[in-house]
Formats: C-alpha cells, structure tokens, sequence
C-alpha cells in the first residue's frame, strides 16, 4: 500500500469515479432487496401448504438455475443490447414474473416462473460486478468490492425484514417486491450518462473456457452461492422443525444476512494486507466453525451473534472470490469471468437447496448444517492444498 502512496500515478489510476459506482451498487442493492424479500416469503407460503422441504428446495432452485440458462448468452447479449438498457429491461421483466408469482400460488405453476426470475435477475449482478471491478482502482479494491458487498447484502437484510413489517400473507410483500424491481430500473435510467461503457478488449473468453482459467475461484463461489441458497430457502424449515416462529425465523435470516453487510468492509481490509487467498481461507474456517454450533446454540441467545458472523464469512467467501477475479482478468476475460461466476452461482443454489432439502428428510433438520459443514471444509482443504497455484 505504501509503494502506491508514494509513486506517482495518473489520475485514471487514483481517482475513483463514485457517482457511477453509487449508481450500480444502488441498482443491485434495490434488486437484491426484492430477491432477500422473495425467497423466504414463497418458503413460508409453501410451508403453511404443507409442501415436504425436499420440494421446497426444488422450487428455490429454479431461480439459480436461471442464472445458469443465461450466464453463456451474456457477454454477447450486453456487447449488442448494451449494459444499462439490459439492466432496464431485467427490472420491467422481473416485476411482471414477481406478478405472476404473486397471482399462481401453487408450487408447480411457481417452478418456470422463478427460473425466469432467475433469467431476469442475472445479467444486474453481472454487468454490476464487470463495471465496478473495470473502474476501480488496484490499490483499493479489496475495500471497494468489499462496500459493494456490504450494501447489497444490506439490500437482502432489508428483503426478509419486511416481511416482519408486512407479514408473509397476501398481497402486501408481493407488491414491495414489485415496487423494488421498478425502483431499480429507474435507478439505472437516472444514473445511465454516468456509467462506464463495457471493455470488450483482450483475447476473448468464454463462459465455458473459464472453467479451465480458474476452478478453485469457481468452486469457492459454488460453495458461497449454496450456503446462502440453503440458508434462504430452508432456514425456515429449520426453524420450524425447533417449533420457532416464523418472524424470528425472518428476524434470523435477517440477522444472517446483515452480518455480509457489516463485515464485508473488514474482510476487504484483509484481503488487502494478507492476499484474498488467505482470508478465502478464514472465511472457510469460520464458516465450518458456525456449522459445528448452530445444532447446539439455536434455541439459545448465542444464535444471534453466531448466524452474525457466520453470515458475514459466508458471503465473505464470494467477496474474496470477486477480489480475486479482478487481480488476475480484465477485458473480455473478466466479463466471461463474471458470467462465470453467475452460472456457477446458479449451479451452487440449485445442487444446495435440493440435495440439503433431500438431507433434511433423511436425517432430520440436522441435514442443513451438515450439508454446509462439508461444503466448507471441502473448500478448506482445496484452499490449503490448491491456494498458492490459484
């Protein structure tokens, strides 16, 4: 840090353009508020249907398997669409698949509705994270990603929160949902003179061959995007199987959620001084950590500060993993890396919430934690045999 102080630079490289940046996060932290509002929402509703957790966790993961679906089209789609009329379009898209999702309450008529929403919901988060990593500075981007981070993972606070606000019956959280999505589109379309045009420079990448540029980078987002899928569609299956209610299930998710927010900022300071690689590593540990207690601390009031932390390095994990894609790609190889990232994100959420849905049957609501503990210390033990090479 000291040498960039002291070395003279351009402006390009010091300054940091913050009104386009408080323009992209504000669009996906808007979006994600509506996404944090969504999925527990539709899993209390099929609870109180009487619908089995393995079926729940299907529906959920109809969504990331969106992402997925769309992540190859991407890069390609925003080179001819363009970035922020893209973004545009998703919100429009979004709030008339919310709509629909609100009018069919069955959880068959649910399944391609929320893979659409998936579709609608993924081209935000790539174009988002590919022009926050294309403007921000080498010296800085380690908090830079991390405030990103943190406000977006403030927006899917705010999502289950209102849900203690506006209750989980109706019409009322469906049309929050709604509003957010246009809210999102209008912040695009007020921020658009602003915002970097996309770089399309470098040898060109596609989603399929990055797979190959960078595995141990892909399978910590897998791991990141299945733990909160997990957490986001099944908590509620969890807590009541311990007989809880459901607005201190909501309060929990919440709680979970909002340790990303506080901690975010914090990780990107490590990841500064000790290399993202090794606090990648941190967050594993202490996530396997929090899969160890939560069976013995749910009923207690050390759960609060546990799902805390254990949320912040959790998605943690993905922040370092972000960091990490902007070290080593720019240009085309990053918007393939991003797309990435999305797809890879898909597959983690639709392999977690069935196959954790599917444990929960089979051995109890112990399933959950079990399930995210392996996938953490899997990723442990990669970091620690793979990490310097990655």
């Amino acid at each position: 840090m000291s040498r960039h102080r002291q070395r003279p630079t351009t402006p390009r490289e010091d300054r940091i353009p913050w009104s386009a940046m408080a323009g992209i996060i504000a669009t996906v932290t808007v979006f994600a508020m509506a996404q944090g509002l969504t999925y527990p929402l539709l899993s209390f509703i099929l609870e109180r249907q009487g619908t089995t957790p393995g079926l729940i966790g299907l529906s959920a993961a109809m969504t990331p398997l969106g992402f997925i679906v769309s992540a190859p089209f991407l890069p390609a789609l925003a080179r001819r669409v363009g970035g922020a009329r893209l973004a545009i379009l998703c919100s429009l898209f979004a709030v008339v698949a919310l709509f629909a999702i609100a009018c069919a309450q069955n959880v068959w008529a649910w399944m391609p509705l929320r893979f659409l929403l998936g579709i609608f919901a993924n081209p935000l988060y790539v174009i988002s994270e590919t022009w926050l990593m294309s403007i921000t500075p080498a010296s800085s981007r380690g908090r830079i990603m991390g405030l990103y981070s943190s406000i977006v993972s403030g927006g899917f606070a705010i999502g289950p929160l209102t849900l203690g606000l506006v209750g989980t019956q109706g019409w009322p959280p469906f049309m929050v949902g709604m509003l957010a999505f246009i809210v999102c589109g209008l912040i695009v379309l007020a921020v658009v003179p602003r915002l970097p045009d996309m770089q399309h420079d470098g040898e060109a990448t596609s989603v399929g061959g990055f797979f190959a540029l960078a595995p141990l980078l892909l399978f910590a987002v897998f791991v990141a995007a299945a733990f909160e899928q997990i957490m986001l569609s099944l908590f509620a299956v969890y807590g009541a199987a311990f007989g809880s209610a459901e607005e201190r299930v909501a309060s929990l998710i919440t709680c979970f959620i909002a340790g990303n927010a506080v901690l975010q900022v914090l990780l990107g300071r490590v990841a500064e001084t000790f290399g993202s690689t090794r606090a990648m590593l941190l967050c594993a540990l202490v996530s396997l950590l929090g899969c160890l207690l939560l069976p013995w601390v749910f009923t207690s009031w050390f759960i609060w500060p546990l799902v805390f932390v254990w949320g912040g390095v959790s998605f943690g994990i993905y922040t370092m993993a972000l960091i990490r894609l902007g070290e080593r790609f720019s240009g085309q190889a990053l918007i393939a890396g991003n797309a990435a990232f999305a797809a890879v994100w898909g597959i983690g959420g639709i392999a977690g919430s069935p196959a954790t849905g599917l444990a929960m049957q089979l051995i109890g609501p112990q399933g959950l934690p079990s399930s995210l503990g392996v996938l953490c210390f899997l990723l442990t033990m990669f970091l620690i045999t793979l990490g310097r090479r990655h």
